[in-house]
């Protein structure tokens, strides 16, 4: 596997917390981290197609957000604006 090594450096209570939450995983530290980061990704490139999207289309609606919901098979769940 093509690996890049980093090394990162925490309050002491945060790398405890991380430990801690990749020991209850089943997951090395290394792997938690980089699941972590890649939502963290993820969640970026998502608020820059929705800032994109917004900009040429106009906010998103209450209804457009219900309807995404609804296919997603999370009606009736509450959420907060994606932004």
């Amino acid at each position: 596997m093509n690996v890049d090594k980093l090394s990162v450096s925490f309050d002491r209570s945060l790398g405890h917390a991380v430990r801690a939450s990749a020991k209850r995983s089943g997951r090395p530290v290394s792997g938690w981290l980089a699941e972590a980061a890649t939502d963290k990704l993820r969640r970026e490139a998502f608020d820059e197609f929705l800032a994109a999207w917004e900009a040429e289309h106009g906010p998103i609606t209450g209804a457009e957000l219900g309807a995404a919901r609804s296919r997603l098979g999370l009606a009736g769940t509450s959420g907060t604006s994606a932004a």
